[in-house]
């Protein structure tokens, strides 16, 4: 068993952390808040005071935090991962960040005598503490082979899909997705209950039919009752949205249909939605189509 780190205990972070700890692994943590990550040390995770520290006492250092910045943040500094990774440590970044932040990552864990792979997840609390999750990895193939044990314990599922960078391109590749489908399934939903189907009744039959696609089948409920704490909020997707622009006009690959869901997810943060789960579009739309909730 890896002594292992992990850096952001977030709703997902604090998860996957705690699956490791299940699967035998000694976890050192460190979240910004600290009182976030209680549970995790009543359940026996040991605490780091720092990024810095974690890193220095850490085989194999995870990190899961909200983008770019905050990743920066962690790593970066007198405190940071890049000063305490030791020679031929790995460390994981399972955020969801662009490929080009996480290649220049990369090459700087490299100047250390490190190695880093680029392994963000595929699924949400749900599929998660289900032991569901899938993970896609990018970076050196035999890096993978010898951490991909450790990555089994968080999700059966683990690709292998190329150089550092092509995982979180491909993250971003399916997050864009989970916008898209939810906005046509709240269309569709929306027409039926104007026309007099009860919404209730109107969710059934859609969950139930060829449309139904796993994400649509743990997220819709939200239309009924929002989650106390967002599994993925409106800022959150919006990153991920304008990461898929980003990269759209990179490669030269239209994305209509995310320009517009972006555009909804913009209404939602006009109307102080903003930390809401991004199920809340339904809101929007029901607004703009005069619909009772």
């Amino acid at each position: 068993m890896a002594k292992l780190g992990y850096i952001g205990l977030g709703a997902m972070g604090g998860r996957v952390a705690k699956r490791l700890l299940d699967a035998g692994h000694t976890v050192v943590g460190y979240n910004r808040t600290k009182s976030k990550a209680q549970w995790l040390l009543d359940a026996g995770m040991l605490w780091g005071e720092s990024p810095r520290v974690v890193a220095e006492t850490a085989d194999v250092v995870f990190t899961m935090v909200t983008n770019t910045a905050a990743l920066h943040e962690v790593c970066n500094g007198p405190e940071g991962i890049l000063a305490g990774l030791n020679e031929n440590s790995v460390y994981i970044d399972m955020s969801t960040i662009s490929p080009a932040a996480s290649r220049h990552l990369a090459s700087q864990v490299a100047a250390k005598g490190a190695h880093m792979l680029d392994s963000p997840v595929s699924g949400s609390v749900i599929t998660l503490e289900q032991g569901k999750l899938s993970l896609m990895v990018g970076g050196d193939l035999s890096i993978f082979e010898q951490v991909k044990p450790i990555l089994q314990s968080i999700g059966p599922t683990v690709n292998y899909v190329g150089k550092n960078g092509q995982a979180v391109l491909m993250k971003v590749a399916i997050n864009l997705n989970l916008q898209v489908q939810f906005m046509g399934f709240c269309e569709g939903l929306l027409l039926a209950v104007k026309g007099g189907v009860p919404v209730e009744t109107a969710l059934e039959v859609m969950l139930n039919s060829v449309i139904a696609s796993p994400s649509l089948k743990y997220r819709t409920p939200f239309i009924l009752a929002m989650p106390e704490e967002a599994w993925f909020n409106v800022n959150m997707m919006q990153k991920d949205m304008l990461l898929a622009e980003e990269l759209g006009r990179e490669l030269d690959v239209a994305l209509p249909t995310v320009a517009i869901s972006n555009q909804m997810l913009t209404a939602a943060r006009a109307m102080g939605l903003a930390k809401q789960d991004f199920a809340i579009v339904y809101k929007v739309l029901a607004h703009m189509a005069d619909v009772d909730l």
